[in-house]
């Protein structure tokens, strides 16, 4: 039985949690339920009338074509984003544990990507992959493919993929290579002697005791795709060509800040909070059964 710790004065503990508890209200309690109170309103766009309409502004979501489109881009793209950042950073911390000469050089170049800002990170690839300038571009030329993420629908969509997972792949990086260096040499070692391969002992041993980091990553990576990638659509599709990057969270600030519609923007939103609280929810609920602590 393990003892439970109790604060003499109950004061001290509340001083100790206030702040966080502050950041809480203000950073997100207050701007959600704002968001529920402006979901069942219609402003005109410039703020002189109001009307309740309750939750109109849901049902003509739901009849929209165009944000019903938004949902298929977010799932290819949220999924994409997920399994290639967390795949790739996985194995580039089965490297590094393994590196004994230079370690620490290898190991700081590959956490740098972390420090730069989503929207710089798709600034750089909106370079790389330039049809006029960019060296992906003309490389891809040379294979005869002829890139233009301008006109090309899929180009756009891989475009913004590919530099939200190497902006999280530093992030992932970090947690399985503390992962790695946890789980104890000895179990290895054993089963190097009993005969298993490389392959083996990884699927086998190191996977499952992974677990525990692989949940906790799969959930943050997740809300990073929902949430903080719009930095970078912004600033290397603007959700174009036509549509077919714009993500959910792109498409609350198109239609509220772009088209003035200040309440559907604002359903938007709460529908947008509603599928991560969901998809973290059954995650917990379902996946954790899985892991292994």
């Amino acid at each position: 039985m393990h003892k439970r710790v109790v604060f003499e004065r109950p004061l001290l503990a509340y001083l100790l949690v206030l702040p966080q508890i502050a950041v809480t209200l203000v950073f997100f309690i207050w701007p959600a339920t704002q968001a529920l109170y402006q979901s069942v309103l219609r402003e005109d766009p410039f703020g002189l009338r109001t009307t309740f309409v309750g939750t109109r502004n849901f049902a003509r979501l739901f009849s929209d074509p165009s944000y019903l489109g938004s949902f298929k881009v977010t799932a290819i793209f949220s999924v994409a984003t997920t399994a290639i950042a967390m795949s790739t950073a996985l194995l580039l911390a089965v490297m590094a544990d393994r590196v004994i000469r230079g370690a620490t050089t290898y190991k700081t170049l590959l956490i740098w990507p972390y420090a730069v800002a989503p929207a710089i990170a798709g600034v750089l690839w909106y370079f790389i992959f330039n049809p006029t300038v960019g060296i992906g571009a003309f490389w891809l030329s040379r294979l005869g493919y002829d890139w233009n993420h301008y006109m090309s629908g899929t180009d756009a969509l891989i475009l913004i993929t590919i530099a939200a997972s190497w902006k999280q792949v530093s992030y992932n990086f970090l947690f399985f290579l503390a992962g790695l260096q946890a789980i104890p040499r000895s179990l290895i070692e054993a089963a190097a002697i009993d005969g298993s391969s490389p392959i083996k002992r990884f699927w086998t041993i190191i996977f499952p005791l992974l677990s525990p980091t692989t949940f906790f990553l799969l959930v943050v990576n997740v809300v990073f795709a929902f949430f903080e990638t719009f930095g970078i659509v912004h600033a290397t599709t603007s959700g174009g060509p036509g549509q077919a990057t714009e993500i959910l969270v792109y498409k609350v600030y198109d239609d509220g800040f772009i088209g003035l519609n200040l309440g559907s923007s604002a359903a938007q939103s709460v529908i947008l909070m509603f599928i991560v609280i969901t998809l973290t929810v059954i995650q917990f609920r379902y996946i954790e059964r899985r892991v292994q602590y």
